[in-house]
């Protein structure tokens, strides 16, 4: 809209009689009589004359307003402090971009999300340098992206509260060097695999279940599936396979959810998608709020392949101009998840081909021990946007025809592709018990290195291998006979596993009891090769079976290789399930990836320390009124299948305490629209959480939304009361009135108001 557009133009410029005169401008042609602000000269490049005069242009009066802000802001108790000032950046956000209200100006939503540019972010601030009395920068809307961050800083430079330097300056962090005693441990987890593997919890129920998820490929990708298939493997432009193990809701994202317009979402590959989606339940998993960790030095390490997702940049973009180079770019992952979540410790997108997400777990420990960060997101994701990789591999022969890994069998045929998604909350271990995160596995030791000048660029290197296992063992400072398995690469292809398996032996299966052997699997045999969301599944699936006891079957390996002398050494593939090793120290495992780069890794888990074990309720304190369960959602749909979705679960694990779903629930983020679902037992949660679900009203679900963040204290009365009845009490009677003034003096440090009064 070119008329709105000059509107913005003059109403950002103040004083227009100021403006130096450079060209003459015909201002009828552009703005109607009746504007506020009409200079009668412009200088020949407009952003930079409006920064010019930003940077120079005074309010009137500006120490005078300033004071008179500050002593009303003296009077208010803290948190008023920061929420008046919050309301006036959204009041004036509201009137620069003409909303009736400020109910589209999100405390927390950024300026541009809300529809900010250049201009209107320098009006606002000539706004609020007119309403406070400072000289704010003018990229002060570019510096501090939402309301409450520019709230933030007005807050600092018009209370003095006795800091020094700005109140939005974090303190520097002190690196911290790494001690033996204080080892990195995993937090929270989250993943997306095949066969409906939505959850960590559901992951090890595939594995466990011994369930084969390899199927057909999608049908929404645009993929002509029956020209690109010819059964001649190497057929130019063909593949010889159908199946795979993939992502069929790969497509799904809420964009609203992060702050995302629809048309940047679809610009976005599902890798960012997905990884935004699995970084924020990590987090969630490990009990914390998202939004807590906003701008805090929390690490974020992604491991990535490009996967042809969308148009190249040159490319007709059919209307998403704009948004391929960050939707589409590898290295913007990590970044997106950072700028999402407001994370500022380091980011970092890891590409190693198929060692990548394990690589990329190596680096955020690392910065953890070196003190880099107090806190790391780290894995990988893999969504084949298109089918090259099938075609590629098709013409190396390298794919098992019918999609399936079968590692370390001797039917072993190729590999077979699948997509997937996993994320890991890391921290160490003093600070995870300091701040009550679940600890879920420790980290021991990890390592990294290159198969050099190997017997072909992609091909596997055992001697490689080899030593990247004996220094991640160096690095924890174990032996090998204190791991009881390895989670392996073990992709299924003739030549990769021989080399692989002999490693192990060489490694490992030297000098060990044959009755203590190492135990040997993969992943990849239920649910295919993921790529660079291989080493953070295998993880994933260690972690769990550590936690569970037992070692899950490893699928399609009745027989183990014939190109391997298993005699060579203590180790034996798990053609079977097993229960962990009994030994008396902590259970530990490794976990392999390599990548077709020729960077290999190794890492070594062990299990969680044992924790004081939570007292059995008594019974006899058991409440004797209903239990709050509280639920909460972006928009009125959101809130719905939320209750669906605890209903499924309630449904799916039956035997869950009451008690521990409120507990976890309450623990949740919120959202504006919120419930609170009143139930007695378990069984009378889940039929209310469907009535929730379906619409159906219940005088036991309470709804409703919030939408300013205020509080208020009232009192409802129960049963039979009168206007008064508090007052009159008060007056009547010793015990009400000395209560209620116990409660005064305990709001009194946090009001500006009395509550006797």
């Amino acid at each position: 809209n070119p008329e709105a557009a000059i509107d913005a133009l003059l109403r950002s410029i103040p004083g227009g009689d100021a403006v130096t005169a450079i060209v003459d401008v015909d201002w009828e042609r552009f703005a109607p009589a009746t504007s506020a602000v009409r200079p009668s000269t412009l200088f020949d490049s407009v952003p930079e004359a409006v920064e010019a005069l930003a940077d120079t242009t005074a309010a009137p009066g500006a120490e005078d307003d300033s004071s008179e802000l500050s002593r009303r802001l003296s009077t208010l108790a803290e948190p008023e402090r920061l929420r008046t000032l919050v309301e006036l950046v959204r009041a004036e956000a509201a009137f620069v971009l003409r909303h009736p209200n400020t109910d589209a100006i999100g405390a927390e939503r950024a300026f541009k999300s809300v529809g900010f540019d250049s201009l209107t972010a320098v009006e606002l601030r000539h706004r609020l340098n007119a309403a406070t009395g400072l000289k704010l920068p003018s990229t002060v809307v570019f510096d501090h992206p939402t309301p409450t961050a520019i709230a933030t800083l007005l807050l600092g430079l018009l209370v003095d509260d006795g800091t020094e330097g700005p109140a939005d300056t974090p303190p520097v962090p002190v690196g911290r060097t790494m001690v033996d005693d204080d080892p990195v441990v995993v937090v929270g987890m989250a993943c997306r695999y095949p066969g409906g593997a939505d959850t960590p919890d559901a992951l090890w129920e595939l594995v466990a279940g011994e369930r084969d998820v390899i199927g057909d490929a999608p049908t929404d990708r645009g993929w002509d599936l029956d020209s690109l298939y010819d059964p001649e493997p190497g057929t130019p432009g063909k593949t010889y396979v159908r199946q795979g193990g993939f992502l069929h809701d790969a497509a799904d994202f809420d964009p609203d959810f992060f702050g995302i317009s629809p048309r940047e979402a679809t610009a976005m590959d599902p890798q960012q998608r997905l990884l935004l989606e699995t970084s924020w339940e990590a987090i969630e998993r490990a009990g914390i709020d998202p939004h807590t960790l906003h701008g805090t030095p929390t690490g974020v390490y992604t491991g990535v392949m490009s996967q042809e997702y969308g148009p190249r940049l040159y490319e007709p973009s059919q209307g998403y101009d704009g948004y391929l180079l960050t939707g589409t770019t590898t290295s913007v992952v990590s970044g997106r998840i950072a700028y999402a979540l407001g994370l500022e410790g380091p980011a970092l997108t890891v590409d190693t081909a198929c060692s990548s997400s394990l690589v990329a777990l190596h680096m955020a420990a690392q910065a953890l021990r070196q003190g880099e960060c107090d806190l790391a997101l780290a894995g990988g994701v893999t969504v084949m946007a298109a089918p090259g990789l099938f075609v590629e591999f098709s013409r190396q022969r390298g794919l098992s025809p019918d999609g399936r890994c079968r590692a370390f069998s001797d039917e072993a045929d190729g590999t077979g592709w699948a997509e997937g998604a996993g994320m890991l909350l890391v921290e160490r271990l003093s600070d995870a018990q300091r701040n009550g995160h679940p600890v879920l596995a420790l980290i021991r030791g990890s390592a990294v290195n290159q198969d050099g000048a190997s017997n072909g660029l992609t091909a596997p290197n055992g001697p490689a291998q080899q030593r990247v296992i004996r220094q991640a063992l160096a690095n924890a400072g174990l032996r090998p006979t204190d791991i009881d398995a390895v989670e392996a690469h073990g992709t299924g292809t003739r030549l990769g596993d021989p080399i692989e398996a002999q490693a192990l032996l060489a490694t490992y299966g030297h000098d060990r009891d044959p009755q203590q052997p190492l135990y040997l699997g993969s992943l990849k045999s239920n649910i295919g090769h993921t790529q660079a969301a291989a080493g953070v599944g295998g993880v994933i699936k260690m972690i769990q079976a550590l936690r569970h006891g037992q070692l899950p079957k490893t699928l399609h390996a009745d027989t183990p290789t014939t190109h391997v002398d298993w005699s060579t050494g203590a180790v034996r593939l798990l053609d079977q399930a097993q229960p962990w090793p009994e030994n008396d120290r902590p259970s530990r495992a490794g976990v392999s990836a390599f990548g077709v780069s020729g960077t290999n890794v190794h890492l070594i888990l062990e299990q969680a320390p044992a924790s004081a074990p939570a007292e059995a309720p008594d019974a006899t304190t058991q409440p004797s009124g209903p239990v709050p369960v509280l639920l909460s959602g972006r928009t009125p749909k959101a809130l719905t299948d939320a209750a669906s979705r605890l209903a499924d679960t309630i449904d799916h694990n039956p035997g869950m305490s009451l008690g521990d779903i409120a507990h976890t629930m309450a623990r949740r983020t919120t959202f504006d629209h919120r419930a609170t679902v009143l139930a007695h037992t378990t069984e009378e949660l889940n039929k209310r959480l469907r009535d929730l679900s379906h619409g159906e009203p219940n005088p036991a679900v309470i709804t409703g939304t919030n939408t300013d963040g205020k509080q208020v204290l009232v009192f409802p009365g129960q049963g039979t009361q009168w206007t008064g009845m508090a007052a009159h009490l008060l007056a009547d009677q010793p015990a009400f009135a000395q209560r209620l003034h116990e409660c005064a003096r305990a709001l009194a440090p946090h009001t500006d108001w009395d509550l006797i009064t």
